[in-house]
């Protein structure tokens, strides 16, 4: 029973996320200009490939949980996003480095950007600050 309730938030999830990049699309179509502060996810010309915002949720504190039940540390390799399902798997990049990553938590620290990374991964990615990041889908 837990399963199918599981399924079916992340079903959800995934539905809205499909519903907020077309909207951001037909925004752009429309000559909509993102004001400030407002940033729209968009699809790079057919790769499968989304655009965001993303900067580093900064060091965990002493065993800080997050709402996806885990205990981040120093080497916790994951990020933020308020509307993906815990575990969803996805593919960041930024620059010439390309890393497979996972939503470790849901509750967002900052306003503006999609996502927040561990700091462990925005070093790895060479991220300083908020940047404009590449994220995709990784395939089941």
């Amino acid at each position: 029973m837990v399963a199918i309730v599981q399924r079916s938030v992340a079903l959800a999830a995934v539905a809205l996320l499909a519903a907020v990049a077309a909207l951001a699309l037909s925004r752009e179509t429309q000559g909509h200009d993102a004001g400030p502060g407002e940033a729209e996810p968009v699809t790079v010309a057919d790769t499968g490939w989304y655009s965001a915002l993303a900067g580093s949720r900064g060091a965990p504190s002493d065993a800080e949980r997050t709402t996806c039940r885990r205990v981040l540390t120093n080497r916790s390799l994951g990020l933020t996003h308020a509307v993906l399902p815990c575990g969803a798997k996805i593919y960041i990049a930024y620059g010439g480095t390309e890393v497979l990553t996972e939503v470790l938590d849901n509750r967002m620290r900052r306003q503006g950007r999609q996502f927040e990374l561990t700091e462990a991964l925005a070093q790895r990615l060479g991220i300083d600050g908020t940047q404009q990041i590449r994220w995709r889908f990784a395939r089941p």
